[in-house]
């Protein structure tokens, strides 16, 4: 089974809690520019491996994340 991620850009605050709580690293990374906000939002690297386990969207603290599964 494979996962897609989205991040709400906007509602992301780069807790990144996401990022150290998935199962498979290289999921998901720091964006490398600020929101309107001016938080380092999180994106999702496709192409990547992601099951779709849904870990990082139940971590969020923001709900700042959806998943998405084939």
């Amino acid at each position: 089974m494979k996962g897609l991620i989205k991040v709400d850009q906007e509602l992301c605050k780069g807790c990144q809690l996401c990022i150290a709580f998935c199962p498979q690293k290289g999921v998901l990374s720091s964006a490398g520019k600020v929101n309107s906000a001016g938080y380092l939002p999180v994106v999702f690297n496709d192409g990547s491996e992601c099951t779709g386990c849904a870990i990082c969207a139940i971590v969020c603290p923001e709900v700042a994340i959806e998943v998405y599964r084939d």
